[in-house]
């Protein structure tokens, strides 16, 4: 019979779920790949530590989630699940030009579109005056039909009075800005991890819980006035960021450096 796919499905106790996350990132990298066996239930057991009562809890989740199928005289089997090998990938480094490439080759989904007062960090970020408003946009972000992005965006009201539902439906955000005569300069960020809430789980389809890369961004235009706030969460097994380092400097002083990529290879991927 076909696994039951609730996405909510998450196991019981502390040391069933911490199991359950170890094997479902083992999965996701490819290890084992699809079509590939899990080690026994003792193995396992054993290899971690636990019980196999706790062991037979984190699989039965997998085994909910559609990530692997237990078979009579085979074992336990990770099966093959659509978007299996398909990612993006993002230099740190050179990531503003590469978030306008990636507009022209994914496609997004608006979810929400709606303006009102900003939180207390968001103005605080985007140095808005009490008072203020911001238009606030919920979008997924797509590869090949597969989300595997979650997006929400805070602009200054004035600023987006400029572009329309419909238009941030259809046309990256920063190219509606640059239309609308903003000047984008630079902008700060931060990378961090979060779990999924019940909202964002629908959306990326995957568990409640399971846990995602989040990005924080502040965009700013050539006086430093902040244009945009964005709250970015990704699937891991479909986005990464990577960066390249080179050492400089002589002696004691040499040390890693980022090395920005050119721009011929941004303009190749």
């Amino acid at each position: 019979m076909p696994a039951n796919r609730d996405k909510t499905t998450m196991p019981e106790g502390s040391k069933a779920h911490r199991i359950f996350l170890l094997l479902q990132e083992k999965i996701a990298r490819g290890t084992p790949a699809a079509g590939e066996s899990l080690p026994g239930e003792l193995r396992l057991a054993e290899d971690y530590g636990v019980s196999r009562v706790t062991i037979r809890r984190a699989l039965d989740a997998l085994e909910a989630q559609g990530l692997i199928e237990r078979r009579a005289g085979s074992g336990t089997i990770v099966r093959a699940r659509p978007g299996d090998g398909v990612s993006m990938t993002g230099d740190l480094a050179s990531l503003m030009p590469q978030l306008v490439e990636m507009g022209r080759t994914t496609t997004a989904r608006l979810v929400e579109f709606s303006y009102g007062r900003p939180s207390a960090e968001v103005a605080a970020a985007l140095g808005l005056e009490e008072g203020a408003e911001v238009q606030r946009a919920v979008r997924v972000r797509l590869i090949e039909d597969l989300p595997f992005s979650h997006l929400t965006t805070h602009v200054p009201a004035d600023i987006a009075r400029n572009y329309s539902e419909a238009d941030l439906a259809t046309t990256p955000l920063l190219r509606l800005m640059e239309q609308g005569g903003v000047g984008i300069d630079h902008a700060s960020q931060s990378v961090s991890a979060a779990l999924a809430t019940p909202e964002v789980a629908a959306t990326l389809d995957v568990a409640v819980g399971a846990a995602l890369l989040s990005l924080t961004r502040v965009v700013r235009d050539a006086d430093g006035r902040g244009v945009e706030y964005l709250q970015a969460l990704y699937r891991p097994d479909r986005f990464r960021l990577e960066m390249d380092l080179t050492r400089v400097g002589r002696g004691a002083a040499r040390h890693w450096t980022p090395v920005v990529m050119p721009a011929a290879r941004r303009a190749a991927e």
